[in-house]
């Protein structure tokens, strides 16, 4: 019998599932197990309450969810069925993942709500829409009634304003997109000073679109100040907590964003009554004031003006002359002492004497050298006699020598042997002589 391979039968058994017409695309429902968020693709358990399925989500899959994915969240999961060959395990290939159960949309909004309101999304500073708008950009259907609603109650209020459709699919997959592409059109042409993003009610299905992160983060990031008009009153999207102003209706979101035109004109007229009467009494109070100031005394006896500058100016002259002969002559007091001082302190006698004392301190200097010199020149004589009193070689002139034997001074017999060669150090050279023998006195030293 031929024995087969671990790994020979983990590929046939792969092999078996990948062609199975039933694995390739399974159905399943269970709970979510061990899930941890990781940066690329994401691994965790399928199970129920007597099995469980290791799974795989690629990163390109996962990124298109619409929830985040929990630990213990029932789902309803779509993929292939395969083996991992390195383990032999086998496991599911999720390409599409969705809450199971009625509230899945609701639970994907109220996960998006909450990381949005954690980003700070909701409580970024509301953009004030402006009193008198020229141009409005209108997001929504051409054919559905919002815009209808929108232009009506525009053109009762406000019938100077121009109101640019932006035609919208506000309902289905391609809904979210479209929003996205014709905020970002809008602010391109960068002359709106309003923008209104509306839909009639439905289903928390048919509202979807508004709820996407996309559609929140461009609503968001847009320039133009936002007033979302989406489904009823009642109904509340993503898009209504980031826009900058949310109404109830079309029609409301038309009266947020336009004033009443007749009003405005009644009130314009109103101010222009209360300015004319107060152009009126400021004319009355002006001629009464230039009536008192043609009567005084000014223009009656206008010489009266300067009289008493005049005599001020007298004064100030006297005090002026008084004050300038007094620093006259404290500066030529002070011009005196100071050429008494610099007279005293004349310059060349201070050199003078400061060239004597420099002179005295060279001379100073030299003798000290020359004792020092002389003091160091008797110590070194000194410090040679005591070294050549001291010199081996003095002892030696005596007749006195010293043996060694291999480069080390011979001290006594006992550290010799016959026909040990020995060198002998004379004052004037040395030599070199062989032990023949060795002979010790009485008293314990040997002679050679």
């Amino acid at each position: 019998m031929e024995y087969l391979t671990v790994s020979a039968l983990t590929k046939y058994l792969k092999r078996k599932f990948d062609v199975d017409p039933y694995l390739e695309k399974v159905f399943l429902t269970g709970e979510i197990s061990n899930f941890r968020l990781r940066p690329n693709h994401q691994y965790f358990n399928i199970k129920d309450d007597k099995a469980k399925i290791s799974a795989v989500m690629f990163k390109n899959a996962f990124r298109k969810l619409d929830f985040q994915p929990e630990e213990g969240m029932k789902v309803m999961v779509v993929g292939r069925i395969s083996i991992y060959e390195t383990t032999g395990n086998y496991q599911i290939y999720i390409d599409q993942m969705q809450p199971d159960g009625i509230g899945a949309l609701y639970q994907a909004y109220e996960q998006l709500k909450k990381k949005l309101d954690a980003e700070g999304l909701f409580h970024l500073p509301k953009k004030s829409l402006p009193k008198f708008p020229k141009r409005i950009a209108v997001l929504t259907s051409p054919s559905g009634a919002v815009i209808r609603d929108i232009i009506t109650t525009t053109k009762r209020r406000y019938p100077i304003v121009q109101i640019v459709l932006f035609p919208t699919v506000v309902q289905g997959e391609k809904a979210a997109d479209d929003v996205v592409k014709n905020i970002k059109r809008a602010q391109e042409k960068g002359d709106f000073d309003t923008m209104i993003i509306g839909r009639g009610g439905g289903s928390i299905e048919d509202l979807w679109p508004f709820n996407e992160e996309r559609v929140a983060r461009a609503i968001a990031s847009c320039d133009i100040p936002v007033i979302s008009s989406v489904g009823h009153e009642t109904d509340t999207t993503i898009a209504d907590l980031v826009a900058d102003v949310r109404a109830a209706t079309p029609t409301a979101a038309a009266e947020l964003a336009v004033p009443v035109l007749t009003e405005e004109i009644l009130r314009i007229e109103e101010k222009q009554a209360r300015l004319q009467q107060a152009y009126i009494r400021q004319i009355q109070r002006k001629q009464e004031r230039f009536q008192r100031v043609q009567n005084s005394y000014i223009f009656r006896q206008p010489e009266r003006l300067y009289e008493a500058q005049s005599i001020k100016l007298d004064q100030l002259n006297q005090r002026m002359n008084q004050t300038l002969q007094r620093l006259v002559y404290e500066k030529e007091k002070g011009y005196t002492q100071v050429d008494y001082r610099f007279r005293q302190s004349a310059p060349i006698a201070k050199i003078k004497e400061t060239r004597q004392e420099v002179d005295y301190l060279q001379e100073r200097l030299k003798n000290q050298i020359q004792q020092v010199v002389t003091k160091k020149q008797q110590s070194f004589e000194q410090t040679v006699q005591a070294l050549d009193l001291l010199s081996p070689l003095k002892i030696m002139a005596r007749g006195y020598s010293y043996t060694t034997k291999e480069e080390k001074v011979v001290k006594s017999v006992h550290d010799l042997a016959e026909n040990d060669t020995l060198k002998v150090h004379y004052k004037d050279g040395q030599v070199q002589t062989k032990v023949i023998g060795i002979e010790e006195d009485e008293d314990g030293r040997g002679n050679i």
